[in-house]
């Protein structure tokens, strides 16, 4: 008879968590989530911690998939939706035991039920969550790959584009990725996935399921089917396993067909709070100021990508209280929030961020966000808006904070508009975060050295991801994000009436003690959250 301890108790003898984590983290967690995975969502112990308390514990031992030689056969004795569910991964048939790596080894039911499915006895085996979910991908949609391709018949064609579709979500979904990407080459297809802000193809599918894949995708999303010449956009909303998703279609064509980029919101994970958006102490402070004020104009800034539409959401969400009336125009509208009304631009029949703005300010806002200000009209009547009382939240494209003014003057804004209602700038990139399983210390180079000095700051080490299985070897897990907050107070005000350069105030917000975005990436370099090359290509113009 096995003896089945629990995974608290093998947690408290390991001395890794206290009785009043485990009772916090059971009050807190979401209804099915596991102990263990509320753990570590709570960060109060890492991957790797609780992989080497169960190997140690338990005497199971630990395996890397990364480059572990998987026998095809035996993927037959655990289907895919059961290793997908269960995160479990069949390795090996060997003396009659199913070795079976496993993210959660005292899960003792799925352990019978795979005894009594396949009639081995089942040897199991630890392995980081992801790094399981990597070799689902690897194995079992390399083995779906082998389609029938045949486009004779619509019936035979359709199921098997039908499950293509359903396996590049799931994947994406897995992989946490932002985007995927359908890309026509000439002689087959790839696609790839944006994982932390960095593309990888993760698969090739032959050229002969590119218009039926490509079709299926658009008829979902309510797209002309026929139109091959015009760039389209749609959107898809539906549930990939259990996972809410609200999926974005942008089609465009090539010279080798139309190539698609889905963008994944999952909605699960949709909403964060302000607090969790990696803040300097003093950022954060500096900017609940900004929000809490009655009325000004507040701008966010930064490349595409950078988390502009996160920040913006979590602001509002954290303003939105039943005595508010909050109200957005958007393209598109990204999350539906409760208790906001939301405003989804559409140019076709003219309801533009301007003519969507005009029609808000007859409808007593509180506060207004603009999903982005593209044009002299729109940044006019953000302007008066925040001038008349109303809090007024919006986006830029910029490099920094306070290339921001600037920018607006060039638009054809009067600088005294401009000025007047200014209250606040947030410049905001997004930079990937050293994985905390495999994370190491190494000493400055001269160079960096010399980086920390010019910024009047001083660091003994830096830190870098050695890579393990539970990043896939890349060093990196998910992102944070390094940002800029630029007060816009009466003294920059008058700096900017008078024409002076950008230089000047750059000097002056320097010396009232505003962190730019270089400093804010070097303090999160010292905390262990990010890496040098991380920062030096986010702020390398500035």
């Amino acid at each position: 008879m096995k003896t089945r301890k629990r995974l608290g108790d093998l947690l408290q003898e390991a001395g890794l968590v206290t009785e009043n984590h485990l009772n916090q983290a059971l009050e807190n967690k979401k209804e099915d989530q596991k102990l263990g995975d509320a753990l570590l969502e709570r960060g109060v112990i890492t991957e790797r911690q609780l992989i080497e308390v169960l190997e140690f514990q338990l005497g199971i031992p630990h395996v890397s998939l990364y480059q572990y030689p998987i026998d095809q056969y035996v993927l037959g004795y655990v289907s895919k939706e059961m290793a997908q569910q269960n995160y479990i991964m069949p390795l090996k048939v060997q003396d009659n035991a199913l070795t079976i790596a496993m993210k959660n080894p005292m899960d003792y039911y799925i352990i019978d039920d795979l005894e009594m499915a396949t009639g081995f006895s089942i040897s199991p085996v630890i392995a980081a969550k992801d790094d399981i979910l990597f070799a689902i991908n690897k194995y079992y949609f390399k083995n779906d790959s082998k389609l029938p391709i045949e486009t004779n018949t619509k019936n035979d064609d359709e199921a098997p584009v039908i499950q293509l579709l359903d396996q590049l979500l799931h994947t994406g979904i897995q992989l946490k990725a932002s985007d995927i990407h359908i890309d026509p080459q000439e002689k087959n297809v790839n696609i790839r996935y944006r994982i932390d802000g960095r593309l990888q193809t993760e698969k090739i599918i032959p050229q002969q399921m590119q218009n039926a894949l490509i079709a299926r995708i658009k008829i979902l999303a309510n797209l002309n089917i026929t139109e091959t010449r015009l760039p389209q956009d749609g959107r898809i909303k539906t549930n990939v396993g259990e996972t809410p998703v609200d999926l974005r279609i942008s089609c465009l064509p090539t010279v080798h067909g139309e190539k698609i980029v889905i963008r994944i919101l999952d909605l699960n994970n949709a909403l964060m709070q302000l607090s969790e958006l990696n803040f300097s102490e003093d950022n954060y402070k500096k900017y609940k100021q900004l929000i809490t004020q009655p009325s000004g104009l507040v701008l966010l800034t930064g490349p595409t990508g950078s988390g502009k539409t996160s920040t913006l959401y979590a602001s509002i969400n954290q303003l939105n209280q039943e005595n508010v009336n909050i109200i957005t125009v958007e393209d598109p509208v990204e999350y539906q929030l409760d208790g906001i009304n939301q405003v989804q631009v559409k140019s076709s029949i003219d309801l533009t961020f301007a003519n969507g703005l005009r029609s808000i300010l007859r409808q007593d806002p509180n506060i207004i966000m603009v999903g982005e200000i593209r044009d002299q009209e729109t940044a006019e009547i953000a302007i008066r808006a925040s001038l008349t009382g109303h809090l007024v939240f919006s986006t830029v494209h910029t490099n920094s904070a306070i290339d921001t003014v600037p920018r607006l003057i060039d638009m054809g804004i009067e600088p005294y508009l401009v000025v007047s209602s200014l209250s606040g700038i947030v410049a905001q990139r997004l930079v990937r975060k050293i994985c905390r399983d495999c994370i190491t210390e190494r000493e400055l180079t001269e160079m960096e050295k010399e980086i920390f000095n010019q910024n009047n700051m001083e660091a003994d080490v830096v830190y870098y991801g050695k890579g393990c299985s539970s990043c896939h070897q890349q060093g990196y897990r998910s992102r944070i994000a390094v940002q800029e907050v630029l007060v816009v107070d009466e003294r920059i005000k008058s700096m900017l009436l008078n024409n002076e350069s950008i230089a000047e105030i750059r000097s002056y917000a320097k010396q009232q003690g505003m962190n730019f975005l270089i400093q804010d990436g070097l303090e999160k370099i010292k905390q262990g959250l990010t890496s040098m090359e991380e920062i030096m290509q986010v702020s390398i113009n500035i």
